[in-house]
């Protein structure tokens, strides 16, 4: 038992800082690219960030636990927003502007419901997963659009057209003809890509991916053989043991980014993991194996997603800033969230 306790440790020790040391080359290689801070916490630090949720919902995909995958995405989004946006405006007052509603935050309600009507026949099939990943790869070339083509609204009305008319083909393949970042010359971009420290950037990237991939093989293991020989249900360990591990990167990364005045990250870093959580880790989970859903699911821990998401998006327009005492209605939502979560598991 205690082997099994150090694996577990190990494990997520592995996702953690993985996951840390990925964050912080990749931002480091946008940055070298010119890539906005804004745009760099709802895409390569939200995906940083998502790493350990994705690799381990991939490792329980593959061993056909999906109770993990589902608690593992749905317990994280809960996490990020009740718990480590909570946390945040402990330190700090977070300031919030009209795009991170009607845009991120709109395009992250509708990825809770949209999941949410998916799982009503208590499965993600092929089918929904190929939908959510195109929503995933749409969402992410739409915030690599010119604004001065939507008359100054660039927002979630504007996404779903973007997304109906495919115009992220059009995206694609112009992004991949001129590169994501049209401000840099070739020149510019050879001279970086050869710089020493961008190589550095790259070691440490690919390194800590290692890192990421044993540290959610362990980690999950470990997760399942801890349900089994307590006999507690898969979707339990998933949304609570799973869920909260796999969060440490966000809240470090969130509350790092509040107590340095950078409000705009910290919400785009937790908006985005939860768009990521859905649109790309339900995708590719439920592509490499058809995930089943329990009715618990659909009756209280999905619901609960989609609440506290409301919340959030209520708080972001109040005064344009989530303050101390919002955060700690936040903290105690997620304490009563537990709390049901330990009461449903005892009288089950």
């Amino acid at each position: 038992m205690i082997t099994n306790i150090l694996i577990l440790l190990i494990g997520l020790i592995l996702l953690v800082k993985g996951s840390d040391y990925f964050v912080k080359s990749a931002s480091s290689i946008a940055k070298k690219i010119g890539v906005s801070e804004f745009i760099i916490g709802l895409t390569l630090v939200a995906v940083g960030t998502s790493i350990p949720e994705l690799a381990s919902s991939v490792a329980a995909s593959l061993a056909h636990s999906s109770g993990i995958v589902i608690g593992n995405v749905v317990g994280s989004n809960i996490a990020n927003i009740a718990l480590i946006v909570g946390c945040a405006t402990l330190l700090a007052v977070v300031k919030t502007d009209t795009e991170m509603l009607k845009r991120d935050g709109y395009i992250m309600m509708f990825a809770a419901v949209l999941f949410f009507v998916f799982a009503f026949d208590l499965q993600l099939s092929k089918i929904d997963a190929i939908i959510l990943l195109l929503f995933y790869v749409a969402y992410i070339f739409f915030l690599f659009e010119d604004k001065s083509k939507y008359d100054g609204k660039f927002y979630f009305k504007e996404f779903v057209t973007y997304f109906l008319k495919f115009k992220y083909v059009v995206s694609i393949n112009q992004r991949v003809k001129t590169g994501i970042d049209k401000r840099n010359s070739g020149k510019r971009t050879s001279n970086i890509l050869n710089s020493i420290d961008l190589k550095k950037d790259i070691l440490t990237l690919s390194l800590s991916v290692i890192a990421v991939i044993f540290g959610a093989k362990y980690f999950v293991e470990e997760a399942i053989f801890f349900a089994q020989i307590f006999q507690i249900p898969d979707t339990f360990i998933g949304v609570t043991l799973v869920a909260v591990g796999t969060s440490l990167p966000e809240l470090m990364v969130t509350v790092s980014a509040a107590r340095k005045g950078y409000g705009n990250i910290a919400i785009g870093n937790v908006i985005g993991s939860n768009i990521t959580n859905i649109f790309l880790i339900l995708g590719i989970s439920s592509l490499i194996f058809p995930l089943e859903i329990t009715q618990f699911s659909i009756t209280f821990t999905i619901p609960f997603m989609i609440f506290i998401s409301l919340i959030l998006l209520w708080f972001i327009s109040t005064h344009w800033e989530i303050r101390r005492k919002e955060g700690i209605a936040l903290i105690l939502l997620y304490a009563l969230f537990l709390g049901l979560l330990v009461n449903f598991n005892i009288l089950t």
